[in-house]
């Protein structure tokens, strides 16, 4: 693949997340997350942005990488998984924020964490250096669906 067609594949990937992302910063927490009582360990609230912000760059590295390694004939089947974790991650802050339904967010959540599995099994196929990039991705949505089930338990 050419240097150029390559950077083009990134700029791609790197604008589909931010897609994504736009769910998240249309459905912010607002005076009703404020209200809630949170679970220990909550992070302060300026940790959210850094994360998934850092997140979403390391997913948009991480679907390149795989992008550019896979076989053209196994590209679709290395990265749907991708594409549909990529959509239950927008359908999460929807889902929480935005209709302050926590239960079935919180089933988006292990929808999600599922995905990233399958995901990070298709991405180390063809290239681990993508796989381990989406470890830190996993490791928060683990972390975040401690925090939505405990806060949907202490909130009723």
């Amino acid at each position: 693949m050419t240097t150029t067609r390559s950077a083009l594949v990134l700029i791609g990937w790197l604008a589909l997340v931010a897609l994504a992302a736009l769910s998240g910063i249309a459905t912010p927490p607002g005076d009703w997350y404020a209200g809630l009582a949170k679970p220990p360990l909550t992070p302060p609230d300026l940790a959210f942005p850094i994360a998934w912000s850092t997140l979403y760059l390391l997913m948009a590295l991480a679907a390149w990488r795989a992008t550019l390694a896979a076989p053209p004939g196994a590209r679709w089947f290395t990265l749907w998984p991708f594409l549909a974790q990529l959509a239950a991650n927008a359908l999460w802050s929807i889902l929480f924020f935005g209709l302050h339904w926590m239960g079935p967010a919180l089933l988006d959540l292990l929808l999600l964490w599922g995905l990233i599995v399958l995901t990070l099994r298709r991405f180390a196929r063809v290239s681990p250096a993508a796989a381990w990039l989406l470890v830190p991705y996993l490791a928060w949505v683990s972390f975040a669906a401690y925090l939505n089930a405990a806060t949907w338990w202490l909130n009723g």
